[in-house]
């Protein structure tokens, strides 16, 4: 099997102090067939969390992975983790999907999302600006959710220059779009 970072379909918002904080985002693609591509296909394809965890976890526990794909279903169980609110377990699952292989920008993207929910921000703009350094497929995505950090920090300034970023990069992100409102503008010019 063979495991690639593949854009997520946009999973969803979890509301946050007043801003939107997207939901985890980059499931890791394992291809073929049985556990491993049906915990893959649970993430990516929004499939039900707790069905899906069992799958991963029982790919997992057969121990007929290869380290990269067993990096991948880590990551991809931390996924639907987090979408039953298990920030820690998502964390623990991340943690062993990056130590296993480190350059899976993606995880680096889900895991600043779940730092982000348990107020962690240093660490989760550390993790949002690797998963950006390391060229994440979701990069629209990072920016946003590292520019509602950076608000919650008070960098107004370093979070409008996210939420720009963001929409340059997916002009529709309505999120990115609403957040703007909180950006200083010069007078006589549209907000954002």
């Amino acid at each position: 099997m063979r495991t690639n970072a593949t854009p997520a379909a946009f999973i969803g918002a979890v509301l946050f102090c007043c801003a939107a904080v997207t939901d985890a985002q980059g499931a890791e693609t394992v291809l073929g067939d049985g556990a491993p591509h049906g915990c893959y296909e649970a993430a990516q394809f929004n499939g039900l969390p707790r069905e899906g965890i069992a799958t991963c976890s029982a790919a997992i526990d057969s121990n007929a992975l290869t380290l990269v794909d067993r990096a991948a279903t880590l990551v991809n169980r931390g996924i639907l983790k987090m979408r039953i609110a298990d920030f820690s377990g998502a964390l623990e699952d991340y943690d062993a999907g990056l130590i296993l292989n480190p350059g899976l920008a993606e995880a680096y993207i889900d895991r600043g999302a779940a730092l982000i929910m348990i107020k962690r921000y240093s660490d989760a703009i550390a993790d949002l600006s690797k998963g950006i350094s390391l060229g994440t497929q979701e990069m629209h995505v990072a920016y946003y959710d590292r520019g509602i950090v950076r608000e919650r920090q008070g960098d107004l300034v370093g979070a409008c220059a996210d939420y720009r970023q963001a929409l340059a990069l997916k002009p529709d992100f309505a999120l990115a779009s609403v957040q703007l409102d909180i950006c200083p503008r010069a007078p006589g010019t549209k907000p954002g």
